[in-house]
């Protein structure tokens, strides 16, 4: 009997189309693998079966009575607890959120609905996306299938240990700093943030609006790239929605698995490299850029200098903007609330209860770098590093048709191991910090397994805004080279999780 949480997307598409699995065999393995295994992974907040089965249920007798559907219709899906859902629990991962239902869909949930995937449920996340690790959560941390004492990145830890336990063939990330490459770096998946703009926010909580952006998390490019095309596109509720075609993200990814990369000029951030990174982190990447050479392309070192002060940048810029978002949660418009008398009083209780520690400091960073005295030397700052920033990628995409690096500095930590110094925990997003910034499109697809400690490591693929589909073509021919190592994807590697009993 077939495993069907062990195929792609892709091949569950083509079995159905043929007849050899339905949509409701798939939905229910992936409901009994997350009744499974999800006690020890904990990477989802709400499982939605009831409603996914129904979905699936609707797409089997739409395709036996002859009807044209979608090209994911039928294919299980996660989504990021950031995503509002009517008639399912969003919180955000804040627990000033707990028990909320919104009274209407994001657009890309809408998308979803559409597009008839059902969806399996939320997946956990660092309180309103706030942090580099998962352990954030309101409720609880999140584990790495790969080895549950260490993280499974974040903030979309959730989404990256749904794939990568296979309790999900695909899931909803944001990225905001890193937040869906950083988690497919240490789970050993494929995570894309798309160009800004690219896919509607409308409907996701904000963190810092100028940086965030939602993306697709799979376990191969090319489901990666079916994926973003149900999401992209342009949306009138989002007024920073880019009024364009949706980029051929999977005609790219085909196209990338025939191996042939002649001209393609692939440029190495010198930058991003060096102190700091893990030795075996830089040899899987070296690694890579061989194959890539071996493949036809042209490796040549760029420099982005600026690229020195994009976290000083970032960590100005992303608490003064979430700041502002996050002063609606008062008691009063939105949220929890702990009556204390007065409308301050109660204000103050309930922001002090229902945020977490990490929320409260990154609203008192902003707020102080907001304030009068401090807006020019310290956000209006920010914002000129931002623009060097921008014209430092310009610079480098002159001399490469897209960048490379490692995608995370090291492979996972040990949860508990940094919690306790925001700024060790910072600096795990350093190498994704830049797109963020510039509003470019990046990728972070599996490199190996670090030979010191036997754990996933990721390379990160850059390319200039607008130009997503570049970097499908180039991470699906990396992804090919490797997989001949491998016998399949990364993920077949991991050790298996104990089933619950």
């Amino acid at each position: 009997m077939t495993d069907w949480t062990r195929a792609s997307a892709a091949q569950m598409i083509a079995a159905m189309k043929a007849g050899e699995v339905t949509s409701v065999e798939l939905t229910q393995a992936h409901l009994d693998r997350i009744a499974d295994v999800d006690g020890a992974v904990h990477a989802f907040l709400h499982v939605n079966g009831e409603e996914a089965l129904e979905v699936a249920r609707g797409v089997d007798a739409a395709r036996e009575a002859g009807e044209d559907l979608p090209e994911l219709a039928g294919v299980p899906i996660a989504v990021k607890d950031i995503l509002v859902t009517q008639g399912m629990p969003t919180t955000a991962g804040s627990k000033i959120l707990e028990g909320w239902e919104p009274p209407y869909d994001a657009t890309v949930t809408r998308k979803l609905r559409e597009a008839r995937m059902p969806i399996l449920g939320k997946t956990n996340m660092d309180e309103f996306a706030m942090g580099s690790s998962t352990e954030h959560s309101g409720y609880g941390p999140t584990h790495n299938p790969w080895d549950l004492e260490r993280i499974p990145g974040g903030s979309g830890g959730g989404s990256s240990a749904s794939i990568a336990s296979w309790e999900a063939p695909l899931a909803i990330g944001s990225d905001t700093g890193g937040s869906i490459r950083q988690p497919a770096s240490v789970t050993g998946t494929v995570g894309v943030k798309p160009t800004y703009g690219g896919v509607s926010r409308y409907g996701a909580i904000a963190l810092a609006s100028s940086l965030d952006q939602l993306g697709p998390c799979a376990r191969t490019v090319e489901d990666a790239a079916l994926l973003h095309e149900v999401m992209g596109g342009h949306d009138p509720m989002d007024a920073t929605s880019l009024n364009e075609p949706v980029p051929s993200c999977v005609a790219a990814a085909r196209e990338g698995r025939e191996g042939d990369l002649t001209g393609v000029r692939v440029g190495v951030i010198k930058e991003l490299s060096g102190e700091g990174y893990q030795a075996g982190v830089e040899q899987r990447f070296n690694e890579s850029l061989e194959k890539l050479k071996g493949l036809g392309a042209e490796i040549v070192e760029v420099s982005c200098p600026s690229f020195e002060y994009a976290l000083a940048a970032y960590y100005l810029i992303l608490p003064s903007e979430a700041s502002s978002n996050l002063a609606k949660f008062d008691s009063v418009r939105f949220g929890m609330r702990v009556e204390k008398g007065n409308v301050e009083r109660t204000m103050g209780a309930t922001r002090a209860e229902g945020f977490g520690d990490e929320v409260k400091r990154r609203i008192i960073l902003g707020t102080y770098a907001l304030s009068a005295g401090y807006y020019d030397a310290y956000y209006g700052s920010a914002q000129k590093v931002r623009t060097l920033i921008q014209r430092d990628f310009e610079a480098a995409f002159e001399k490469a048709d897209v960048l490379v690096s490692p995608t995370t500095p090291t492979t996972p930590f040990k949860i508990g191991e940094r919690i306790d110094d925001p700024l060790a925990m910072y600096l795990n997003d350093v190498a994704t910090i830049p797109a963020n910034l510039a509003g470019i499109p990046g990728m972070s697809l599996p490199s190996g397994i670090a030979p010191e400690d036997g754990l996933p490591t990721g390379f990160q693929i850059l390319a200039p805004a607008h130009e997503d589909a570049r970097m499908y073509r180039i991470g699906a021919a990396l992804e090919k080279a490797l997989a001949a190592e491998w016998g399949g994807t990364l993920s077949s590697q991991a050790p298996e999780l104990e089933v619950a009993k």
